[in-house]
């Protein structure tokens, strides 16, 4: 492993002094690309993102006051409050192409924070997997006895990604807390450490985990009166879309972090083209977080059926303004004719 000490490492685009023509133009095209993509992501996708979340708190919180507590409902509302702490913390690419100024403590606490959120989307996801999984094979008691206490569940599941999120605070360094650096989500001085934890937790086993839990579903022969594979599929498409889309999207970001610790390792600092990716990297991940939560909100069953009633509503509402608009017009036409 490297040395603990990181200082040396900086951004590219901060440490260089560029001299040839080449080289500005490189350095102001990436810039030029990594702040179009912020203002699209803050633009649209945030919005929407919040918008979606906010929505589905509202109809699973109305749907448990009125005792319809699916346990399918409660992990998707835990991973929903995860996905929206994402978004929040999402806000620090607003200053790029330049970053965040922070002292080393005050970055690594807003990266406890985003590991928290991170890590807790992925593993209630695994959990929302588990639970499907077991609709179509029942006999799996042990299990299903597992998933009929979700409170419990996320109660253990919150406790080991505050530790996971907690050893990885550790590992960002606990030296010259008190000195300011340009800060992301994903400290650049943090130990070469940080990032392998961060894979291997955060996305090798969880996505071992995903692919187990997709095998099984597909190969192995449900039970009798067990509903078909592609009618289990219709009946859920959220949780599908959205693992299809996480996988891709946090593939890409982890790919990243990988190149980023070989950079380390080697002790090097890189070029300007692997700042950029690794940016874009970042902003993908976050848009991540708001296209699950437009899925949820536009496939899940209960959040669709709401969004229908309501634009029915509203359909109704503009029918019957639209029917007493029309004889005071009439109206007025006649006086003035007459």
């Amino acid at each position: 492993m490297a040395s603990h000490n990181m200082t040396w490492i900086s951004y590219p685009s901060k440490s260089q002094s560029f001299t040839s023509p080449e080289e500005i133009e490189a350095i102001i095209a990436s810039q030029n690309i990594i702040s179009r993509l912020m203002h699209c992501y803050i633009a649209f996708f945030v919005p929407t993102g919040l918008i979606a979340g906010i929505c589905i708190l509202i109809v699973f919180i109305k749907n448990h006051l009125q005792n319809n507590r699916a346990s399918l409902d409660l992990l998707l509302l835990h991973f929903t409050i995860s996905n929206i702490i994402m978004i929040f913390l999402s806000f620090t690419v607003i200053s790029r192409p330049d970053y965040l100024t922070a002292t080393h403590l005050a970055c690594s606490v807003l990266s406890f924070f985003f590991n928290f959120g991170y890590f807790n989307s992925q593993y209630v996801f695994i959990l929302t997997l588990l639970t499907l999984l077991l609709e179509r094979f029942p006999q799996w008691t042990a299990l299903c006895n597992a998933t009929q206490r979700p409170i419990l569940g996320a109660g253990l599941l919150l406790t080991y990604t505050f530790c996971l999120s907690l050893t990885e605070a550790v590992l960002v360094g606990t030296d010259d807390y008190q000195l300011e650096s340009h800060c992301q989500l994903d400290p650049l001085f943090a130990r070469p450490e940080y990032e392998i934890v961060k894979f291997t937790f955060g996305f090798g086993i969880p996505s071992l985990l995903q692919i187990l839990c997709f095998t099984v579903l597909w190969a192995k022969e449900a039970p009798a009166g067990a509903p078909a594979l592609q009618q289990h599929i219709h009946a859920y498409p959220a949780v599908y879309a959205i693992s299809a889309t996480m996988f891709v999207c946090r593939l890409f970001y982890n790919v990243m972090i990988l190149f980023r610790t070989t950079l380390k390792l080697q002790m090097s600092i890189g070029t300007t083209k692997n700042e950029l990716v690794m940016n874009i990297a970042e902003i993908v991940l976050f848009c991540e977080s708001c296209a699950s939560l437009v899925v949820i909100l536009c496939f899940h069953k209960p959040c669709k059926d709401e969004v229908l009633k309501v634009l029915q509503r509203c359909r109704r509402k503009t029918r019957a303004n639209n029917h007493l608009e029309i004889p005071e017009t009439a109206t007025t036409h006649q006086s003035g004719s007459q």
